[in-house]
């Protein structure tokens, strides 16, 4: 199943065994329930996570009480002793205030619509200790209520706020001041006169936000749907923040509340013959709206989500398959977080990822026999805060999360591209216990490596990973850094909180900020030009190098910490400074970034979170290499060229080879040591006409401690003396001057000389020169040479010369003479 329920409450398990065992104490025996057990049923649901529940007694008595999420032990809060309905009940924050209304009950028990004349009470009532009882309504239609429970310190508060909700569409909020009478009894103060004032009228839907303490409705203006929401403060103020139309059809005659607490007005076998609207936020500052219009017919059904925080919405049409496939559930909106789940039992289950809508990609939908689409209780179900269910008709209240589990086992059955993308990111937002699910995901890429054509895997791997393991520092971060490899796959006041993170993300659409998102096209061209520096002998001062390479060296530091096993990969053994400085440049380039764009977070909390992003980065590619290096039990003794390479050392060279394509193109930086490892299994596992074209189109890159190893390690048959030139001739004349040492045979002495001379004929200006030549001082009669070795000693003797290989005395002109001979000689094959 994809979504995981975790049963936080259950009337039957937390409720009724501490009812029964309260009864047979006072002789009634457990009977006084058991004829009623139908009776028991939650009400509410307050901020502080507690239940108010209801039941009767033999008598019809209503007894109202209370389960402590936090003690988990049940209080009686008060008795009704007369055979009433309970429409709505809610408790204030110390359990002192109870509001509650109900009704009269018919003859055979159950409440019917009300007749003519009936009355439905609401009433306050003291219950700290139980005193008096106060008529808020009595009017003919119903009333639910809600008491705010304020984000505050104080305790107790010395006034407390009701919200009164009318069936004739309108909003009162009253406000109740209290007082403390013989030692901890609370009393109304004034209780005959109670202030208050309306605070909505004319909607036709609302739903209450229990724990942010919003209040969202709906009104019908001109035949145009208007969503409005306000926000209610510790205070007795509260503010409208926002009014925005909706693309939807409501019916003037229609009323529906969302999260008012439980009743049975509604046939619940009925729900999909009506519209269903709930409105959904996070801490993210994401506001979503999710609206399904009643069913028209038994073949398909549509819903639409309306994303404000991204400026847009999408509308989704489901076939439901045939004709007797008859819909006797309504839909089901649930807000999971970093996604809101749409769920039609036997049918559908549709996981969308309101982060980032623009990428359907992102979002799973799972229909047909899967086991998944009859997951979750058939009965109607209430999507709370904090990711809460609850289920009315069993009473139970679920904390639901994504079923890590089933995740990966349908990530190794999916077929399709968008399917394993879209478990990809579900799995990755799962944060719980991530080296784990790391690791299994990479267990399956080794595995499924050429298994995508849209996308690569590792590189939406490493950049998914790395956006998720950073992302709850900061709710901008999806703003920007990048979260996915293919994004190419082309009203409110100044509050805080929330409003101040949703009011960000509007502005972020406002403005459409295009060059938001971090990239590493600086980082690319600083490199290129350290690099070409390198190579001319230039080089920028040496204190911003030593601090590009400080960088590299917390990020390093950090990488290692992580290790939590000795490391089985030959990596970080060389230096490897082109790596290094690429890290370091990321790491200055990142922080400017995002200094620039969070103004309101410090300097060392930024920087941490930028070490810790590159450091993630660096441990994926290392997880998949050791990964990859434990399944095909290699060991140390491959970094060397004198052995072949066995089909597991194949397998390992393709893994680094695709780490490399997806790397590359993003420029995403590699562990020290890795180009190196990468071009030793390259020399062991590609026969040279391919090892040489790996090396001319930059897939392998010849280091100085793969060559300098490769040097020492061949022999000088004449198939590695093949090797052993092709490879210097490609390397850039700084290292290939110092390989060349390496490496006694003529071939190396040739290009010693060439290097030699060439380097003292650069300033060379012609003197004139004594036309006779001593022959004694040569070793051969070739005037020629003779000449050209005279001319080469005179520099060398000369004070202004510039010897290339300073400090190596064997390389003068008389060794360039004796390799000239030695070359011409092979040339004329004597």
């Amino acid at each position: 199943m994809a979504l995981r329920l975790a049963a936080d409450f259950d009337l039957r398990k937390d409720v009724l065994p501490g009812l029964r065992a309260a009864a047979g104490a006072r002789g009634g025996g457990a009977g006084i329930l058991e004829n009623n057990y139908e009776s028991l049923r939650v009400l509410n649901v307050e901020r502080n996570g507690n239940i108010i529940y209801t039941y009767k007694d033999d008598k019809g008595n209503v007894f109202f009480g209370l389960f402590d999420c936090h003690t988990r032990q049940n209080e009686h809060l008060y008795t009704f002793e007369k055979d009433l309905q309970v429409v709505s009940c809610s408790v204030n924050r110390e359990r002192t205030l109870l509001a509650a209304s109900l009704v009269q009950s018919t003859k055979e028990g159950r409440r019917n619509e009300l007749q003519p004349g009936s009355k439905c009470l609401t009433l306050l009532v003291e219950i700290h200790p139980v005193n008096n009882v106060k008529v808020l309504k009595a009017v003919d239609s119903y009333i639910w209520v809600q008491f705010l429970h304020p984000h505050v310190e104080s305790n107790p508060l010395p006034e407390n706020h009701l919200l009164l909700i009318s069936e004739e569409k309108y909003i009162e909020q009253f406000h109740i001041q209290v007082i403390q009478e013989d030692g901890n009894g609370v009393v109304i103060k004034n209780s005959g006169h109670l202030p208050r004032e309306r605070v909505a009228e004319d909607f036709v839907w609302a739903q209450w936000d229990m724990s942010e303490q919003r209040l969202y409705y709906v009104e019908l203006k001109k035949s145009r749907s208007i969503l409005k929401c306000i926000q209610f403060y510790a205070d007795e103020n509260f503010n409208l923040m926002f009014e925005a139309p909706l693309d939807i059809a409501l019916s003037d005659s229609g009323f529906n509340l969302v999260n008012f607490g439980c009743t049975d007005l509604q046939d619940q076998e009925k729900l999909s013959e009506h519209p269903t609207l709930c409105v959904f936020t996070n801490h993210t500052g994401s506001l979503c709206v999710c609206y399904s219009p009643k069913l028209d017919s038994w073949e398909q059904i549509t819903y639409s989500v309306f994303y404000f925080h991204k400026g847009h919405s999408k509308t989704f049409t489901a076939a439901l398959g045939s004709a007797d496939s008859r819909v006797t559930k309504g839909i089901t909106f649930l807000n999971l977080d970093y996604f809101v789940a749409v769920y039609l039992p036997g049918h559908f289950f549709h996981l969308l990822n309101i982060q980032h809508p623009d990428l359907v990609c992102h979002s799973l939908f799972l229909t047909g026999n899967n086991e998944v689409v009859d997951m979750l209780p058939h009965g109607p179900l209430q999507s709370l805060s904090g990711s809460l269910v609850l289920d009315w008709c069993s009473g139970r209240l679920y904390r639901a999360d994504l079923n890590r589990s089933y995740l990966l086992e349908f990530l190794w059955d999916a077929r399709l591209d968008w399917e394993k993308m879209a478990v990809l990111h579900c799995v990755l937002s799962c944060r719980q216990d991530t080296r784990f699910l790391e690791a299994k995901i990479i267990q399956w890429i080794s595995e499924n490596i050429s298994a995508c054509h849209s996308f690569d895997l590792i590189q939406e791997f490493i950049i998914a990973s790395s956006y998720w393991s950073i992302y709850p520092e900061t709710g901008n971060m999806d703003k920007l850094l990048p979260y996915s490899s293919v994004l190419t796959w082309n009203t409110v006041h100044s509050f805080k909180g929330y409003w101040e993170k949703l009011h960000s993300n509007l502005e972020y659409v406002k403005y459409s900020e295009p060059h938001s998102h971090y990239s590493n096209s600086v980082v690319r061209r600083e490199w290129h030009s350290l690099i070409s520096e390198e190579k001319t002998g230039k080089r920028r001062s040496m204190a911003y190098v030593r601090n590009i390479l400080d960088n590299a060296i917390k990020v390093i530091s950090k990488l290692e910490a992580r290790r939590l096993e000795p490391r089985l990969t030959p990596l970080f053994q060389e230096e490897d400074n082109h790596q290094r400085l690429l890290v370091g440049l990321m790491v200055s380039e990142l922080k400017d970034h995002l200094l620039r764009h969070l103004p309101g977070i410090e300097k060392k909390r930024i920087e941490q979170m930028v070490l810790d992003y590159i450091s993630k980065q660096l441990d994926l590619i290392c997880q998949i290499l050791e990964a990859s290096w434990r399944r095909h039990n290699l060991h140390p003794w491959i970094f060397h060229f004198n052995r072949r390479a066995s089909a597991a050392e194949f397998a390992v060279f393709h893994i680094m080879t695709r780490i490399l394509e997806a790397t590359h193109s993003l420029f995403l930086p590699l562990p020290p040591g890795f180009h190196t490892l990468h071009t030793v299994l390259g020399v062991r596992c590609l026969p040279l006409h391919n090892l040489l074209h790996y090396i001319d189109n930059g897939v392998l890159l010849l280091t100085e401690t793969a060559v300098t190893r490769l040097m020492k390690d061949l022999d000088n048959t004449e198939k590695s003396e093949k090797l052993k030139f092709s490879i210097i001739v490609r390397l850039p004349p700084l290292i290939g001057q110092k390989i060349c040492r390496l490496w006694d045979h003529p071939m190396s002495s040739n290009i010693i000389s060439r290097n030699h001379v060439k380097r003292l004929l650069q300033d060379y200006k012609k003197q004139p020169r004594s036309s006779v030549i001593d022959k004694s001082s040569y070793s051969v009669e070739f005037l020629p040479l003779n000449y050209f070795t005279g001319i080469l000693t005179d520099i060398e003797s000369s004070s202004q010369a510039l010897n290339a290989f300073e400090g190596h005395d064997n390389v003068d002109a008389k060794f360039v003479e004796e390799a000239a001979l030695k070359h011409t000689t092979v040339l004329l094959g004597l």
